[in-house]
């Protein structure tokens, strides 16, 4: 049996003052055991963005905290935090971020750089299907071939958690269904536990777990007893 290994605790979180407060979060509580793959599910303004900004270390939560693996976020100073992200987490965002300067093996290799125990870079351009192109620049990849290589940056690091806010927001369908199946991929052969960010109902099907988000607290939190492949997805 898995043990608990995020558990977020009765998180709040606000912008704004008096007339203009909006309240974003509002006493969110769940677990995700290690290796799960999870999905926070929820239309735009449901606070899911800002619950991964916040277990990311990113954002500060109003009240309430999350635990890694026992460590309290909260509990760490701005230079214990800025390790723990660099250390324990990979980002894949909608926007690939890549450094166009950087060919699609040097993209990847600066994410291996900030790991005290990265995978081969080798390794990891075959996983991802880009052996052929990784002397190539991002301005001479396909938004899917750019998506596999932020996807490659993050995953080298061999991060305990790999967080992924909408990383098939800007992609066709076709191309989503691969994205997620490189994700569903890299979950299977690393072990990394995915936090995965989405308003698209259909990608709840693959996930192991399924945190549905709105208006800022958790109404349904469930395991995916018959979850199916990414490639099987339809919508």
């Amino acid at each position: 049996m898995k043990e608990d290994f995020l558990e977020i605790n009765d998180l709040k979180k606000s912008f704004g003052t008096g007339d203009t407060r909006q309240d974003v979060l509002r006493g969110v509580n769940f677990t995700v055991k290690k290796g799960e793959f999870c999905v926070l599910l929820g239309p735009s303004g449901s606070g899911k963005s800002t619950l991964l900004n916040i277990i990311g270390g990113i954002d500060i939560p109003d009240s309430g905290y999350v635990s890694i693996n026992g460590d309290k976020l909260e509990e760490m100073n701005e230079k214990q935090l800025t390790l723990y992200r660099r250390k324990h987490l990979g980002y894949v965002f909608q926007m690939y971020n890549l450094i166009p300067n950087l060919n699609v093996k040097e993209n990847i290799e600066a994410g291996a750089y900030l790991s005290d125990n990265p995978l081969d870079v080798e390794e990891v351009l075959s996983t991802l299907g880009l052996q052929e192109h990784k002397y190539k620049y991002p301005n001479q990849l396909s938004g899917g071939q750019q998506q596999r290589v932020s996807i490659g940056r993050a995953v080298v690091k061999n991060p305990d958690i790999l967080m992924c806010d909408e990383p098939t927001g800007a992609l066709d369908y076709t191309t989503s269904k691969e994205i997620l199946s490189l994700i569903e991929n890299c979950n299977k052969r690393y072990g990394n536990t995915i936090i995965m960010v989405t308003h698209n109902e259909a990608i709840k099907h693959m996930a192991d777990h399924v945190i549905k988000l709105r208006d800022g607290v958790v109404r349904h939190n469930d395991r995916n007893e018959n979850k199916i492949s990414a490639l099987e997805l339809e919508w």
